[in-house]
């Protein structure tokens, strides 16, 4: 209630985003509407939103989540059984992560929101009114405005997703409709996504009797997604002694030697508009 006496209305849930690439005899057409899924106990559907042709053996279709949240949040090579009538005729893979899938936004998030309008006053288009209109549209988690970043009457909008990573070409194009709807007459506005900068991880470990090298390389993977996205469009240097406090953390590595960040032992420093993001982890 006292949100939306400021205009500050929960976000809704967003459906995650993707390219499938399908794999079959040449001229056969995969419609609109396609449905295919993840071969889990549990399948995660999705559904093309282009028609492809496969030429040389293969095409790649744009899809969706069936169902809007971030469990549509699939890895790659997640997505490989086909539905309906292409089953049998067709295989399907995607061969990079489904993004953009979010839930509805949490309190927590929307009383964020309601204390940024309250305590920074938008009025005419004013950086903190870009911020704002960003930050309203479902799948923003963040974002940074730029004033006269191009010259006078210019702004750029950068913004990441409420992963704390770069946003899907549908969440980037959202923003840019909402701004250019509502921003004053005569501005020319910029938006972008966060550029991305991969963290790679290499170490040697030492690890207890009773566990296996892909568990704890799952499990430091996620403290490091976490590390990165708590960080994410602060200024903080990533640190490459918090990277060794976080593999200390995990209970049954014992010991690590050799370990790197991006092939180097040094703290990795960002522009304001880049963003962290889970590279490669290779423990030996």
């Amino acid at each position: 209630m006292r949100c939306s006496e400021l205009g500050v209305i929960p976000k809704e849930a967003v459906k995650a985003v993707g390219t499938l690439t399908f794999m079959g005899a040449d001229g056969t057409v995969v419609p609109v509407g396609t449905r295919v899924s993840t071969d889990s106990v549990t399948p995660i559907y999705f559904t093309t939103v282009t028609e492809g042709v496969i030429t040389d053996g293969v095409c790649d279709v744009e899809a969706e989540a069936e169902n809007a949240g971030f469990i549509g949040n699939v890895a790659a090579k997640k997505i490989t059984l086909v539905l309906g009538d292409l089953s049998g005729v067709v295989t399907v893979i995607n061969n990079a992560n489904f993004d953009g899938g979010t839930d509805v936004e949490s309190d927590e998030s929307l009383l964020a929101r309601y204390y940024e309008k309250a305590q920074k006053p938008a009025t005419s288009g004013n950086a903190n009114h870009y911020l704002q209109w960003a930050k309203s549209v479902a799948g923003v988690g963040d974002a940074r405005v730029h004033p006269l970043w191009n010259g006078p009457g210019t702004v750029k909008v950068v913004l990441l997703d409420t992963d704390k990573t770069a946003p899907p070409q549908t969440t980037i194009d959202d923003v840019e409709t909402f701004i250019e709807n509502v921003r004053p007459i005569g501005a020319t506005v910029t938006v972008v996504g966060a550029e991305e900068v991969s963290i790679n991880v290499s170490a040697t470990l030492t690890l207890a009797t009773d566990v296996t090298l892909e568990e704890v390389t799952a499990q430091f993977t996620e403290a490091l997604r976490q590390y990165l996205k708590s960080i994410a469009f602060t200024g903080e240097l990533i640190r490459y002694t918090r990277i060794a406090n976080l593999l200390l953390d995990i209970p049954p590595i014992i010991d690590y030697q050799d370990l790197t960040v991006n092939g180097a032992i040094a703290n990795i420093e960002l522009t304001g508009d880049q963003v962290g993001v889970i590279g490669t982890v290779e423990f030996s």
